[in-house]
């Protein structure tokens, strides 16, 4: 059992005794009220998408998968591929399949592939990965210590609110959980 803070996109679990991919997540937390985590999720057996809104104490049963330490390869718009570092099986996963984790897959990013009874389902990112920012405003000059962000558009598509010091070009370091920015890389 997880803590419902801890979900990842990506991530598969059991809810209601079946089976779901968590699609996206938002951890909120409004002024006076309890935080809470709001999940989209799909059903592996139906296909159809859901939202439920767990509260930060909630615990969440994380399906027991096989997993496999696969390597990113490259997509080609509608599957993606992933290497074996092990076997050096190559297999692919459909876009739906990998939700909004397909915002976070770059060339050579090492991650772990899920397998239920021998099927793939889905894949656990890591807690942050280093994207290439490729579109964004210029940078402002002595902006170092500003609260200010604009967005930035990533290699992969992501769109991240960086600081205003961030320029095209630079690498950042986003957290995979709520898509925010970490860091320079």
């Amino acid at each position: 059992m997880i803590s419902a803070t801890q979900l990842r996109p990506g991530m598969i679990i059991k809810f209601n005794n079946e089976l779901y991919s968590v699609f996206s997540m938002t951890h909120r937390t409004p002024g006076n009220l309890r935080g809470f985590v709001q999940a989209r999720m799909r059903s592996l057996k139906s296909g159809t998408m859901t939202e439920h809104r767990f509260s930060s104490e909630d615990k969440v049963e994380k399906a027991q998968l096989e997993q496999h330490e696969m390597e990113y390869l490259y997509d080609d718009g509608e599957y993606y591929y992933f290497m074996n570092t092990e076997t050096f099986e190559q297999m692919h996963l459909m876009k739906d399949l990998l939700g909004d984790a397909v915002h976070y897959l770059i060339p050579q990013l090492k991650l772990q592939v899920e397998f239920y009874e021998g099927k793939p389902l889905g894949v656990e990112l890591p807690a942050t990965v280093i994207l290439l920012v490729v579109e964004t405003e210029p940078g402002l000059k002595g902006a170092t210590v500003s609260n200010v962000t604009k967005p930035a558009k990533t290699e992969t598509g992501l769109v991240v609110q960086v600081p205003a010091f961030i320029t095209e070009g630079e690498k950042i370091k986003v957290n995979t959980a709520e898509g925010t920015y970490q860091e320079r890389a």
